[in-house]
């Protein structure tokens, strides 16, 4: 009797585990499909492009926080260990998070992350400028003509594709979606300051971030520094821009929100002419404020800097 309970219960036994390992095993093939990309931005303006194209497909996280200059940053703890997790990790390039302290390039090598196999740079197809004062050096502030601004989400989203093809169709529907909006704002922007006599075409801010938005849209940069990793707003940049603003019919300064408006503050109260609006350059603005995205961050620029340099 004994003999016959174990040799019923044996083969049940081995029957129940293998059920139970075909169950489980099945389990974590099905949450491995189901896994979230990782995905790390290192400013919110990359981080807002991910998410048009990503939406609730990848699990996000933002390194420089908005409202702070990413030229030059500390990263936290928590950053560390975002992109340590990450499976891709979008950075701008073009030496904005590598110039200064040379932040970004220290995390990935903490992180042990590499070029091209998860970290990527959304300027890669940019032709970039440079700096005036250093003419080896790019200018890294490329999204804010908006024609680069596609170049970014159309790399951005070949590299989400490739990394995760089963939700390659949604990207790319989500993508074009996405820049079908961004080039018909570029195409009005193409002619938006043409009514703005010449004379008066000089859009004034603190850092030379303009470069790239100036040359698409037919405007006159002039800047008290040039980047944010340089000295700012000493009596040698004051007495350049003072000077050539006094051969223009300009009608006011711009500020950027992402730094402190002190030089242009003083500069506004030297010339007699006021601080039109505060425009964005490094940074969205705050989440459920006007320009908390990107369309929404160009759009601003294009309307206040028009309305500032016309009337």
């Amino acid at each position: 009797m004994l003999k016959r309970m174990i040799l019923t219960i044996v083969p049940l036994a081995i029957l129940l585990g293998g059920v139970l390992y075909f169950v489980s095993h099945k389990d974590v093939v099905q949450q491995s499909q189901h896994k979230k990309l990782n995905v790390v931005t290192t400013n919110s303006i990359i981080e807002d492009m991910v998410k048009q194209v990503a939406g609730d497909k990848v699990s996000l996280h933002s390194i420089v926080s908005r409202g702070t200059d990413p030229h030059e940053y500390d990263p936290k703890p928590n950053d560390i260990s975002a992109t340590s997790q990450a499976d891709l990790i979008f950075h701008n390039g073009l030496n904005l998070e590598t110039g200064g302290n040379g932040w970004f390039k220290k995390l990935i090598q903490t992180a042990h992350k590499k070029n091209h196999e998860q970290v990527f740079a959304v300027s890669q197809n940019i032709t970039p400028l440079y700096l005036t004062t250093n003419q080896t050096e790019e200018d890294p502030h490329a999204w804010l003509d908006l024609s680069n601004g596609i170049k970014y989400v159309e790399l951005i989203t070949k590299v989400l594709k490739d990394k995760d093809p089963k939700n390659a169709t949604d990207y790319q529907s989500h993508a074009d979606a996405y820049i079908a909006k961004l080039t018909q704002l570029d195409k009005t922007a193409k002619s938006k300051f043409l009514d703005v006599p010449q004379n008066q075409r000089l859009l004034v801010t603190s850092e030379g971030a303009f470069k790239y938005f100036s040359k698409a849209y037919h405007i006159t940069p002039l800047y008290i520094w040039e980047i944010n990793t340089e000295s700012q707003g000493t009596p040698e940049q004051m007495a350049a821009v003072i000077s050539k603003l006094k051969q223009s019919d300009v009608k006011g300064l711009f500020v950027e929100a992402s730094v402190s408006p002190k030089s242009m503050t003083q500069l506004s109260k030297e010339m007699g002419l006021p601080i039109k609006s505060i425009i964005f350059t490094d940074s969205l603005a705050k989440k459920g404020e006007a320009g908390d995205n990107y369309y929404d961050m160009m759009k601003w620029n294009l309307d206040k800097i028009h309305q500032g340099l016309i009337s």
